[in-house]
């Protein structure tokens, strides 16, 4: 179900499909009315258009979606709110900037050795014009026609559990969530149930959220089913965390899944909106 409120989607400065205006325009098309754009670990694409979205009158909250691990699981954490110019952020961005590229630096020399090859690491980066991602190797490979296509590419060589699956060297989980709150903004687990974890494992990932700093959590997200998102709903009531909404769209695909898509959000009376705690 479309909402006028989307606070997790992505553009070209990271994995999503749309330029950061092209995002805009979709958004007022689909009668988004608050939006973040949460690109992997840059505001670059937030800062590119924050200006044209005012002129067009779409509120732009600032955002950015943080790699981090906890207890060696991967973690994400969008973060809302936060002010661009501060220098802690802008120190996360250029630390997580350099992981990337030592991750991506990895995942290349993995899949020269794997396919027998040489990676045109040059190549991939203009793919990427920006933070180069496992979608930029996908890419890179169908363009060699070293696969027929991206999923192909993912079930062989960069899904879960393959050889361009590289998580290691990101941040602790209460290191991004403190990046967040010092540079003024909302810490916000995001999609919760993408990481597979039993229910005593989550709890205590929140737990170490919260003790952290952070204060909300995704509740409607994308296309998670109505028991997901009830699942949800009751865990930020039972742990007192604000609820946060968004797609996670990266671009147009066969699902359907596009802004503004995702579950009803509760009412304010069941779990507030961390637009509220934003806005105080």
């Amino acid at each position: 179900m479309a909402s006028q409120i989307d606070l997790h989607c992505h553009t070209t400065a990271s994995d999503g499909a749309l330029a950061p205006k092209a995002l805009i325009d979709r958004a007022l098309g689909r009668n988004i009315e608050t939006l973040a754009i949460t690109d992997h670990d840059t505001m670059v694409g937030y800062r590119e258009v924050r200006e044209y979205a005012k002129e067009q009158g779409l509120n732009l909250i600032p955002g950015i979606e943080l790699s981090s691990q906890w207890r060696g699981i991967g973690i994400h954490v969008v973060g809302l709110g936060m002010d661009p110019a501060h220098p802690v952020i802008i120190e996360a961005e250029r630390s997580q900037t350099e992981v990337r590229r030592a991750r991506a630096k990895t995942i290349a020399t993995k899949l020269e050795k794997k396919l027998q090859t040489e990676i045109d690491f040059s190549a991939i980066e203009a793919l990427a014009g920006g933070e180069i991602g496992r979608p930029h190797f996908a890419q890179y490979l169908v363009d060699q026609g070293l696969v027929a296509d991206r999923q192909t590419a993912f079930k062989k060589y960069l899904g879960a559990g393959k050889v361009g699956d590289v998580k290691s060297g990101w941040p602790e989980m209460e290191t991004v969530v403190k990046w967040i709150v010092e540079s003024g903004g909302q810490a916000v687990l995001a999609h919760p149930l993408h990481y597979n974890l039993t229910r005593t494992k989550l709890l205590n990932c929140i737990a170490a959220f919260q003790y952290a700093g952070g204060k909300a959590m995704e509740i409607c997200c994308g296309l998670m089913d109505k028991n997901q998102a009830g699942q949800l709903k009751k865990i930020a009531q039972d742990e007192g965390l604000y609820g946060s909404c968004g797609s996670d769209f990266h671009g147009p695909n066969k699902f359907g899944l596009d802004l503004g898509v995702m579950p009803v959000f509760p009412p304010a009376s069941e779990v507030p909106h961390v637009l509220d705690a934003i806005r105080a």
